[in-house]
């Protein structure tokens, strides 16, 4: 696996020229401060016998789901200050579990290790902001859920006058197997160099953890850092002014739950997931979380466009 999300497209124009948007897909994560806990807020969810009939023997046998995530991803899956895993992510999944007649149990995984873990069957699924894209179809299921689109992120006063349309030779912070690490060494670079500016250096500074890039960008390590539009925005708010959003949100795309090629726990965690849009619950964790903005109408399994 090679991204957190699909995050977008870039066109070599869009790279270089400061008249074309910035138009790349990723996902990142944010740092673990304070916030909300979703779980509180949210009605307890009623098991569904039609969709828990679904779920293969092995799984129901064992009660629970076992749910890879990166937590470090705030606000979507992070860890609080007593080191419980926390986020829309993680209510989300609670909840599919449990109109499964399931349990869910997040387990904390590097993000590059998780879809090799899902296909190894270490995990049952995992919720952990992957854009859903041809090429993670042609490994596991993704079942849609979220839109998120990729934002750009400077210290407060963009004292470096970064243009989120043009980052050649910019010290650029991404989380290690994204897709923004992927599009800066596959697109933003060749572009760079085609128009006869600087590349970014190293394709990116990468760090295996976003709170480890969010900290690079205020450090002055990094002068950009980019990420999904949720993770920029909770970032900027939980760092308290010393971080700001340049640019618009670009290439949205949608999130993805990642589950075993063709096994009918996908059929049963798109229902799931519908289920939950029906009752307002899906509803009800977004608002928690701040993060209904990135709200979908409909699930699909294996939706990606790109």
């Amino acid at each position: 696996m090679t991204a957190r999300t699909s995050r977008s497209r870039l066109t070599a124009a869009a790279v270089v020229l400061a008249t074309t948007s910035l138009a790349l897909t990723a996902c990142s994560s944010s740092s673990s401060s304070s916030s909300p806990s979703a779980s509180a807020s949210v009605k307890t969810v009623t098991a569904d016998p039609s969709l828990a009939s679904l779920v293969p023997a092995d799984v129901k046998s064992g009660g629970k789901l076992i749910v890879a995530t990166d937590a470090s991803y705030a606000p979507n899956e992070f860890k609080d200050a007593s080191g419980n895993i926390v986020g829309m992510d993680v209510d989300l999944a609670k909840a599919i579990a449990q109109k499964l007649g399931l349990t869910a149990e997040v387990q904390d995984a590097k993000f590059d290790s998780i879809i090799p873990g899902i296909t190894a069957k270490k995990y049952n699924m995992s919720m952990s902001s992957f854009t859903d894209t041809k090429d993670r179809e042609a490994t596991v299921d993704m079942v849609t859920y979220f839109s998120a689109g990729t934002s750009t992120a400077v210290k407060a006063g963009n004292p470096d006058k970064i243009d989120a349309t043009d980052l050649c030779g910019k010290k650029v912070a991404v989380q290690t197997g994204t897709t923004q690490a992927d599009t800066i060494k596959s697109t933003i670079n060749p572009a760079c160099t085609k128009a006869g500016k600087p590349t970014v250096p190293n394709d990116g500074d990468k760090f295996d953890l976003q709170t480890d890039v969010t900290t690079a960008l205020i450090s002055g390590r990094d002068q950009v850092m980019l990420a999904d539009s949720p993770v920029i925005d909770y970032a900027v708010k939980q760092t308290n002014g010393q971080l700001q959003k340049i640019g618009s949100v670009t290439d949205t795309a949608p999130y993805g739950v990642v589950l075993p090629k063709g096994t009918d726990l996908t059929k049963a965690v798109q229902g799931a997931i519908t289920a939950l849009m029906a009752d307002g619950t899906y509803k009800a964790i977004l608002e928690q979380w701040g993060v209904q903005a990135g709200a979908v109408d409909k699930s699909v399994v294996d939706g990606a466009t790109s």
